[in-house]
C-alpha cells in the first residue's frame, strides 16, 4: 500500500473499499507536471526563509530530486503508482525514494488544498492557450473554404424554411465570428486566472509566500515556457483560495459554449449533405458506412460533435451542482471537478482537430444549390422592398406580396410568369419587366447594404 500524506491520528489502516472509492490518481495524474513545478517553487520559498525550514544542502538535494522527477514526467517516462491516493501523494512518494526522510520537509507550510488549486490552475492555463491555438486552426480552414467559394450564393433559412439568398461566405463567417468570441473568452479566462501560493489548508501559513513568489518564479522560469510568463500573486483570502472552483466552472462554461457552436456547424453540414439539401459533399475519409446497407455514407463525425455538446453541458451542470451546497472551505466533493474539466478539454480539442480536417475537404455542389435558388419564395422580401421603393407603405407591401405568393401557390404559376394584368390585380405598382430581374440571387444579395463584410 502506498504511503499517505497523513495518518498519525488514525488507529487502524484505511479500509480497502475506502482506498478504492476515494482514489483520484486514475485521472489527476494529468496534473503531475504542474504539481512538481509547484513543489519546486515551494522549495524555493522555503529556502528564502533561511535555514529555518531548509538548509542549503537540503535545498540542493530536494531541487535535484524534483528536477529529475520533472524531466521524467515531461518525457512521459514517469511511472505512476495507481495504488496512491492521488498524484500529489505519488510525487511525494517518488521524492521519498530519492532523498529519504528529507522529502518529509517538502510539506512544510503547505496543504494539498492549496497544492491542488495551484496545479489545476496552472494545467488549465496551459490547455486554454493550446485550445485558443487549435480554434485558430479551424478558423483558418473555414476562412479558406469561404475564400475558395466566395461567389457561391445559397438559400438562407429561418425556422429551417427558405428565407432569403445569402452569400456562402457570410454564412461561414458567422461561424468564424463565433469561434473568435470563443477564443477571446478562453484567453480572457487564462489571463485573469490568479495563481497563488501560501493559502495552506485554509488559514494561511507562517511563511510569507507573497514576499518570495515573484523572485522564485524568475528563478524557475527556464523550467518551462509557461513558467516564463507565470505571475504568482499573494492570496488575498486563503479561505476563498482553497474553496474556489469558479475558474473550473467558468472554463467548462466557455467550453460548453464552444461545443455548442461546433454542434451547430455540424448540424448545418449534416443537413447540407442530405439528398434533400444536397449542398455539400463530405469527403469519404470523414464518413462511415452501414453494416447492413451498402449504399450508406454516414456523417458520424459530425453527429458525434453534435452529441458531445450534451456531454459538455452535463459536465457544467455536474460541477455547478456539486459546488452549490458546499460550506467553506475545502470539502472532498471538490475532487470531482477534475474529471469534468479534463473531459471537457479533451473533447473540445479532439473536435477542433477533426473538424479542421473535415472542413478542409468539403466540396460544394453548385448545380444543386442553383436548383434551390430557383424557389421564388426566396425573393418575396425583395418584392416587398420593390413596392416600398414605389412609395407603397411597408405593411401594405408586405400584405400584397403575401397574397401574391398565395395566388402563385394556389394556381401553380410562378410570379415571374404571370401576365402584367394579373400582377396589377395585386398592385398597380408592379411592372413585370422590372420584377423579373428581382428573381436573381446575385441581385438579391447585392441589394443588402447593411452588412459590413470582412475582407
Amino acid at each position: 500500500m502506498a504511503k499517505k500524506l497523513w495518518g498519525g491520528r488514525f488507529s487502524k489502516p484505511t479500509d480497502p473499499l475506502v482506498e478504492k472509492f476515494t482514489r483520484s490518481i486514475q485521472y489527476d495524474y494529468k496534473l503531475a507536471l504542474y504539481d512538481v513545478l509547484g513543489s519546486m517553487l515551494h522549495v524555493e520559498i522555503l529556502r528564502e526563509c533561511g535555514d529555518k525550514y531548509l538548509t542549503k544542502p537540503e535545498y540542493s538535494s530536494l531541487m535535484k530530486a524534483l528536477d529529475s522527477i520533472y524531466e521524467k514526467v515531461k518525457a512521459n517516462k514517469f511511472k505512476f503508482d495507481d495504488t496512491c491516493e492521488d498524484v500529489h501523494t505519488c510525487i511525494q512518494n517518488e521524492l521519498y525514494k530519492k532523498v529519504g526522510d528529507l522529502a518529509l520537509k517538502l510539506h512544510t507550510a503547505r496543504s494539498r488544498n492549496d497544492q491542488v488549486v495551484f496545479a489545476t490552475k496552472m494545467y488549465s492555463q496551459t490547455v486554454l492557450l493550446k485550445l485558443a491555438y487549435e480554434i485558430s486552426g479551424l478558423r483558418l480552414e473555414l476562412a479558406a473554404l469561404s475564400k475558395n467559394n466566395s461567389e457561391i450564393i445559397i438559400p438562407g433559412f429561418t425556422h429551417l424554411q427558405h428565407a432569403q439568398p445569402v452569400y456562402l461566405k457570410d454564412y461561414l463567417q458567422a461561424y468564424i465570428d463565433m469561434l473568435i468570441r470563443d477564443a477571446e473568452r478562453l484567453v480572457f479566462i487564462e489571463k485573469n486566472m490568479k495563481i497563488t501560493m501560501g493559502a495552506g489548508a485554509l488559514a494561511g501559513t507562517p511563511v510569507d509566500a507573497a514576499k518570495y513568489n515573484r523572485k522564485t518564479s524568475e528563478i524557475l522560469k527556464d523550467k518551462s515556457e509557461f513558467l516564463a510568463r507565470l505571475n504568482l500573486c499573494a492570496t488575498s483570502n486563503s479561505l476563498d483560495t482553497v474553496s474556489d472552483r469558479d475558474f473550473v466552472i467558468e472554463i467548462i462554461s466557455a467550453l460548453a459554449m464552444l461545443a455548442m457552436h461546433l454542434s451547430r456547424l455540424a448540424e448545418d453540414l449534416i443537413l447540407w449533405s442530405t439528398k434533400e439539401f444536397d449542398f455539400v459533399e463530405l469527403d469519404d475519409a470523414f464518413c462511415t458506412g452501414s453494416s447492413l446497407m451498402p449504399q450508406k455514407k454516414n456523417p458520424d463525425v459530425l453527429e458525434l460533435v453534435r452529441g458531445y455538446a450534451g456531454r459538455l453541458n452535463g459536465n457544467l451542470v455536474s460541477v455547478l451542482t456539486m459546488m452549490k451546497g458546499l460550506p467553506l472551505t475545502y470539502n472532498r466533493d471538490m475532487q470531482l471537478d477534475k474529471e469534468p474539466l479534463f473531459n471537457s478539454f479533451e473533447i473540445v480539442s479532439a473536435e477542433l482537430e477533426v473538424l479542421a480536417g473535415l472542413v478542409k475537404t468539403l466540396k460544394f455542389k453548385k448545380n444543386s444549390i442553383a436548383a434551390h435558388l430557383k424557389d421564388e419564395s426566396l425573393y418575396a422580401t425583395d418584392l416587398v422592398y420593390y413596392l416600398v421603393d414605389k412609395k407603397v407603405p411597408f405593411k401594405q407591401a408586405h400584405t400584397i406580396v403575401g397574397k401574391l405568393v398565395l395566388y402563385s401557390l394556389a394556381h401553380g404559376i410562378e410570379i415571374k410568369e404571370m401576365p402584367e394584368n394579373i400582377l396589377h390585380e395585386f398592385s398597380e405598382a408592379f411592372v413585370k419587366k422590372e420584377i423579373v430581374k428581382l428573381f436573381d440571387p446575385l441581385v438579391s444579395v447585392r441589394s443588402k447594404k447593411s452588412i459590413s463584410r470582412k475582407k
